[in-house]
């Protein structure tokens, strides 16, 4: 998959996550199923609900600090700010398992990053939103294409 279809499918993948009203329960079913007929299709707002499982297992203890950076900076210094949360919050975990790649560590704090943000700073979602994007189409794009895309990338049993 080019990098450009994946920066594309990124940006409304994270517009999906910040908005929640569009995310489902990936466990259970969809009014429509007719929409997850092809199991490789892209679907935005699975991949996001996938996402946003990944992002709902954060510790507030860490988050918290990182609040009053996003609560202090202007709209300007937003991607800054979300780029610094992540590789803090990053930097304080202990990684799982050894096998688990660096590139899903920095997914997984990118996700609960923006969540966290989001709850915090609501009036803010538009800019978190573009930011989170941002970082991901950044530092991450090259290796969800090396994956396969979003598709393969939300598929893997260890996300």
């Amino acid at each position: 998959m080019a990098p450009t279809d994946i920066r594309n499918e990124t940006f409304t993948i994270v517009h999906c996550l910040l908005n929640e009203d569009n995310l489902i329960d990936v466990d259970g079913d969809r009014e429509d199923e007719n929409d997850f007929d092809a199991e490789n299709d892209f679907d935005a707002v699975k991949i996001a609900s996938k996402l946003r499982k990944l992002g709902d297992d954060y510790d507030e203890k860490f988050i918290q600090p990182l609040i009053k950076n996003v609560q202090r900076a202007a709209a300007d210094q937003m991607v800054s700010v979300f780029s610094d949360s992540v590789d803090s919050l990053c930097k304080m975990w202990v990684v799982e398992r050894a096998e688990v790649a660096s590139e899903k560590q920095l997914l997984k704090a990118a996700v609960t990053v923006g969540l966290a943000f989001k709850k915090n700073c609501p009036d803010m979602t538009i800019v978190i939103e573009a930011a989170m994007a941002r970082f991901v189409n950044n530092r991450l794009t090259s290796w969800i294409a090396q994956q396969g895309g979003w598709v393969s990338v939300t598929k893997s049993s260890t996300l």
